[in-house]
């Protein structure tokens, strides 16, 4: 019975253990730069880590200190939580299921369009008021400025690796046909074109925060870091799945354990009445 209560407080302890890399997960979606100003994600991924981490604790108390009451609320509250880190993760790969980039000739950076990526992200970004604070916070930042302290002529531009960002919110489409001066300051073409993009550019400090590919480019970002966290949360939640199976079929056999100890007793003290 001794080793049956300390499997399952160690048991609890690793299930513990696996609550860090969720909320570890949550604080680096908060620490990437090109989706700070989008914070979505991060909130939901690191109270469901505290969550488990605080039901972890519980269980521990519980395996230690026999309490079967508390085990069973443990775990009830793990299979709820893993339920809802499970939705979670289902949600995070079905949202990201769709964007892609797009090549232009003679350019090492990508195109990114706004009709490529889930309708669910695209209305987290296309409300006038919920993209007036996105706005306000990539105009504040220095994504757009570093560029030009980088580069210094229009060759090098056009062979860089722009981020997503970078390339949708600091200079002009491709398509638009505009001329390079420096990576934020362009010419614009004599025939513009009619779309609303080309039209939005501004070589002042607006730049192309206005334009659909600055919102794409940040779908596009946000896209491939939340991939990255499902598939941390994903491996987490199969290990955490089985620690729980694990512990479950060792308080039901400790449980038995119990019942039987309790019918031997009884039967001796039968024994002698």
């Amino acid at each position: 019975m001794v080793l049956n209560k300390n499997a399952i407080g160690a048991i609890n302890l690793v299930a513990l253990l696996l609550s860090v890399p969720i909320i570890a997960t949550g604080i680096w979606l908060m620490t990437q730069a090109e989706i700070s100003c989008l914070n979505l994600l991060n909130w939901p991924v690191i109270a469901l880590g505290i969550a488990i981490l605080v039901v972890a604790i519980f269980g521990i108390v519980g395996g230690f200190r026999k309490i079967q009451p508390l085990m069973v609320i443990y775990f009830v509250a793990m299979l709820v939580l893993m339920v809802l880190l499970g939705a979670l993760v289902a949600f995070v790969f079905s949202v990201t299921s769709h964007g892609s980039a797009h090549r232009e000739p003679n350019r090492a950076y990508l195109e990114y369009r706004f009709d490529d990526y889930s309708g669910w992200l695209g209305r987290q970004v296309h409300g006038r008021v919920r993209w007036a604070r996105v706005w306000k916070c990539l105009s504040s930042s220095d994504a757009c400025v570093k560029l030009n302290q980088t580069f210094h002529n229009a060759q090098d531009f056009f062979n860089a690796p722009l981020s997503p960002v970078q390339s949708g919110c600091c200079k002009p489409p491709t398509e638009c046909g505009y001329t390079y001066v420096t990576p934020t300051y362009w010419i614009s073409p004599i025939n513009m074109t009619a779309d609303k993009d080309c039209l939005a550019w501004s070589n002042n400090d607006q730049l192309c925060y206005g334009c659909d590919s600055c919102r794409a480019g940040m779908l596009a970002s946000l896209r491939k870091e939340w991939r990255k966290a499902g598939f941390v949360l994903l491996a987490t939640l199969f290990f955490l799945a089985c620690v729980c199976v694990v512990g479950f079929c060792v308080f039901r056999r400790s449980q038995t354990d119990e019942l039987f100890r309790k019918y031997k007793q009884g039967q001796h003290s039968s024994s002698y009445t």
